[in-house]
Parts: C-alpha cells; structure tokens; sequence
C-alpha cells in the first residue's frame, strides 16, 4: 500500500465517524489482525478525535464483551462503521487527550485498561527513536499483533520515519527465517516465544542453513525482542543466530507506554540476564515492602518514573499503581552495577515453599540452563504442609530427557528448596492472546488436571 492510498483510506475512517457524531476523546473499538488497512483506521480514528481501542479479530465474544463494558464505546471500525451501543458514553476526564486503551493481559485478574494520552505516547516514541533511529531504508517485518503495545509502536515508527511495513497477520516459526531474507528485512521485532517456538520447530541443521543465508543476504541489521524476560542462554542463541545482527532486548510495560530499559547489542554479554539501562526520560528505583530504597544489589520492587506514564486504568483508579509518580511495576530486580538492572521475576508470582520466598523466572533460568531443554515455566501450587509446591512445565529439546537427570542438574544451581517437586513434559508452553508464555494458563491447566506429571523410578 502506497502512503497516499494509506491516507486517503485514515480519511475515509475519520469522515465516517465524523458523519456519525463521534465526540471528542470518545473511545472507537478497532477491530485488526495486521492488515494495512488496520493501521489506517488507527490513523483515521485520531483524526476524527477519537480513542483507538484495538480489538483482535479473534478474541473470543467474552473478552470483546468485557472490554465493550469497560469502554462504553458506541462505534465499532472492522473494514466499515458499526454501531455496537446507541447510549453515548459518560464523560470521562481521564480520557482527555488519550491515544489509546490498550487492555493488559490480566494474568492475575480481568483485563484492565490502561489509558495513554497522546502526549505520553509520543513523548515515548521520540525517546525510542533516539535510540532506535528507524529511517526511509527501513523495511520492518511485523509479527507481532498491533493489538499489542509493541507492535502498535514497532508499526507506528516505521511508518513516521518513512519506511516500509511487512505486516504478518501471525508469527510461522517455519518460514520466519526466509521471509526475512525474501524481503530483505532490516529490521524484525519478536517476543522470546516467538523464538523458542522457532528453535524447536526448525530442525538445527535447517535452522543453521537459513541462518547463513539471511547473513549472506545482508540486510537484516536489528532484531528487537521484547514483552517476556529473554534470559542469557536464549540470547546467546539468538545472538548467534542472527548474527551480524544487533539483537536488542527491550523492558516496557503498557502502563508506561513501554520501552523503559534497553540492554543494547554492545553490552548484551556484559550484562547477560538484565534489562540494561533506563530509556531517555525514565528515572527507576528499587523498594522494599515498606517502600524504602534497597542497598544496590540487594532484590526488591522496581518502580518507574517519567513523563510517558499511563493516565491511569479506565474506571478502575484504586487499582491503578501509581503514587507520587512511581509506578509499582510488580517485578522483583536488583540493580547489579549502577544503572544496569536485573529483573528477578514477578511480586505476585513469588512461590512461598517452606517459609521460603521462590521466584519462578529464577527456576526457569536454571531447568533452561539444560542441553536438552528448550523451555520451562514454574508456578506454586498450594500444599498442606509446605504451603506451596513447585510444580514445572519443561518443553524438551530433545528425546530422552528424564525428571531424574533435570533433578540432578538442578542441584548443582539451586538451593534444594528452588527444586520443583513435580515435572510435566509438553511440546510447547501456553500462551497468553499476546504470544507470551502464560504462568497463568499453565495454573489453570494444573487445576483441570489437564497435565500428568512425569514418572520418575
């Protein structure tokens, strides 16, 4: 699509709405799955004054029901105006010059809405286009859902920096390698899953092959990967991979317009496991319980401050987790050098063992830590005696793995305790709707018994 038909097809959004009575800052619903024409009618929906709400073509009747409840929106863009509500909404301060409502994936709840105010999002975008440079040579393949904060940005810098878009309506592990190297990608933005599900689905010979040829081929010169913790043993993986490649790893929530730490391609091995450095424009700090600094090194909850915070969450302001314009993130990290910091796993997510606090991520570091294991994801389950067990979901690399041999690998990285008490073995992690390996689903699953758990002699 040429920007002038890009263009004429924002305008014919925009008049539309217009025509129909669309007040200002009234929230649109806007129905996409990576087409061209989504993003026009993003464009069109500003224009006109509006709120964009992306809704996937796909989500289920029950979730497009949840946010139609929380939105209170009248009008509906899929390819054409559809009217979902003939009450116009109440007036909403908090929707005063807002960009956008993007719903968070609510893994510990129904999903909340965050409201980003044009002001914040582009003052985002510009601090990530200082580091960033996208420019007009620039040709992005887009497999990330634009109902995603990462994607809508990853889309939108392309687009205003005059370089061309390759929308993708999903991410195919088996031809990711050669659609890079057919259109003569630069640039490619994916989450950590994305990738694993490339590894073990692309046979290792193959995947060297293609490897080889999209660095023989010359264009591809970054890969940004976001939205889920990368890990050290996967970056390296992937650093090998694309290579000459940069490989970026990128920290952001939605309820910050995203991007706050980058770990940039020159410091990646340095600095193994952390989240890098803040963004411009974002200041951190890292709490106890009791909201007092930490000594540096020392674990607690990382904080952020900046002028790209969220307004708030629509409707819902005593779940909104900002005072005095910290905004609590609920992740656990520690700041290993000054300025570098390491994220250390979720608040929430802790699994209490024995009178020990346990963090998830730091059990998926080490059971990927094995040869033949491509994933893990670990969650508590409540016990009798110990209040919690640990109970690990391993996606296998290769035949053969056995729980015995990861236990005994485990014990030379983990405190006994930081073992799980019960393995499963699956071909691939759950999901949440953004691609992200989901804890939650892998908890929900566990209570449908959906799982058998590993024998082991």
């Amino acid at each position: 699509m040429r920007f002038a038909d890009f263009l004429a097809a924002a305008h014919a959004v925009r008049d539309a709405l217009s025509r129909a009575g669309l007040a200002a800052n009234e929230p649109v619903h806007v129905r996409i799955s990576n087409q061209p024409l989504d993003l026009a009618a993003y464009a069109g929906v500003w224009l006109a004054g509006g709120v964009v709400v992306p809704v996937h073509r796909s989500s289920p009747a029950g979730a497009v029901t949840h946010v139609a409840a929380k939105t209170r929106a009248r009008f509906e863009w899929d390819r054409f105006l559809n009217v979902i509500s003939n009450a116009p909404p109440p007036p909403r301060p908090i929707l005063d010059g807002a960009a956008l409502i993007v719903f968070t994936s609510g893994s510990s709840g129904m999903p909340k809405g965050a409201v980003l105010s044009h002001r914040a999002f582009i003052g985002k975008l510009e601090a990530i286009q200082s580091l960033l440079s996208f420019g007009e040579r620039d040709r992005t393949l887009l497999v990330l859902n634009i109902t995603f904060s990462f994607g809508i940005w990853v889309a939108l810098l392309t687009l205003l920096n005059g370089g061309c878009l390759l929308p993708r309506e999903k991410f195919a592990a088996s031809g990711f390698l050669n659609d890079l190297e057919d259109e003569r990608a630069t640039r490619v933005a994916v989450v950590p899953t994305m990738m694993r599900s490339l590894i073990l689905d692309v046979a290792a010979a193959e995947l060297e092959a293609q490897g080889r040829r999209l660095a023989a081929a010359g264009a591809l010169e970054k890969v940004l990967i976001g939205g889920e913790t990368l890990g050290a043993g996967l970056g390296a993986t992937l650093r090998a991979l694309f290579r000459p490649a940069e490989l970026i790893d990128i920290y952001g929530l939605t309820e910050t317009s995203t991007c706050d730490f980058f770990l940039m391609a020159h410091e990646a091995e340095r600095y193994a496991g952390c989240i890098g450095r803040p963004s411009p424009g974002v200041r951190f700090r890292i709490v106890d319980n009791d909201g007092n600094a930490v000594p540096q090194g020392e674990l607690g909850e990382l904080e952020i401050s900046s002028p790209f915070l969220m307004s708030g969450y629509l409707d819902e302001p005593a779940l909104t987790p900002i005072r005095d314009g910290w905004l609590a993130t609920g992740d656990l990290a520690r700041e290993r050098e000054p300025g570098i910091v390491e994220v250390g796993g979720r608040k929430k997510e802790l699994i209490y063992r024995g009178g020990h606090k346990v963090s998830p991520l730091e059990i998926e570091f080490a059971c990927s830590a094995h040869p033949k294991v491509a994933a893990t994801l670990a969650v508590g389950r409540a016990d009798e005696r110990l209040g919690e067990r640990i109970h690990a979901l391993v996606v296998p690399r290769e035949e053969g793995l056995t729980a015995s041999e990861l236990r005994a690998f485990l014990a030379t990285r983990l405190e006994r305790y930081k073992i799980p008490d019960v393995f499963y073995f699956a071909r691939e992690l759950p999901a949440g709707r953004t691609g992200k390996a989901d804890r939650g689903r892998f908890a929900a699953m566990l209570e449908r018994n959906e799982l058998r758990p590993v024998e082991e002699p």
